[in-house]
């Protein structure tokens, strides 16, 4: 199985690094598929959160305004859906692509939902897939893998190197 689930504690921006990776992966002539997260408004802490298609460049609100003072969960799990068929799409391409970059395996995941259905299929597809696990989610990402070992990102170099087709 080809994945890399960096593992992260925060201090590390993950998005600014799985974006590199996909934008260098693309420029070397790998067919990169799957979802970034943007953040528009400039603050990841509160602003809108958007998952943006790596190949198309498409735009999918993933979050909603709750109003000043809301304490709820603001990720729109409706937006998810939306997105969910850019790496369906992945899913039916052939020659399959040669990396799919999944914006983070998280709270949503962690629960069974948000993108764990297609994270899941592209696996047991063998396709080469690239994510992110925060700390706090780590044993869930343990249960839903199987166990398969975080990756530090310092090792994201070897993995890409070891890819099939490069």
């Amino acid at each position: 199985m080809h994945l890399a689930a960096l593992q992260h504690n925060g201090t590390l921006d993950m998005d600014a690094l799985l974006a590199d990776t996909a934008a260098r992966a693309q420029a070397e002539g790998l067919r990169v598929r799957g979802l970034m997260m943007t953040w528009p408004d400039g603050a990841a802490a509160c602003g809108a959160m958007v998952l943006k298609d790596v190949q198309t460049g498409e735009s999918f609100l993933v979050s909603q305004d709750l109003g000043p003072g809301a304490t709820g969960c603001r990720v729109d799990t409706q937006g998810f859906a939306r997105a969910s068929v850019v790496l369906r799409r992945a899913l039916d391409e052939q020659p399959p692509p040669d990396l799919v970059v999944i914006n983070r395996f998280g709270g949503l995941e962690a629960e069974g939902e948000g993108l764990a259905d297609e994270l899941m299929a592209l696996l047991a597809a063998g396709v080469p897939v690239l994510t992110a696990v925060a700390d706090k989610h780590a044993q869930a990402w343990a249960r839903f893998s199987g166990g398969w070992p975080l990756l530090d990102p310092q090792e994201l170099p070897d993995w890409l190197a070891a890819l099939p087709g490069r």
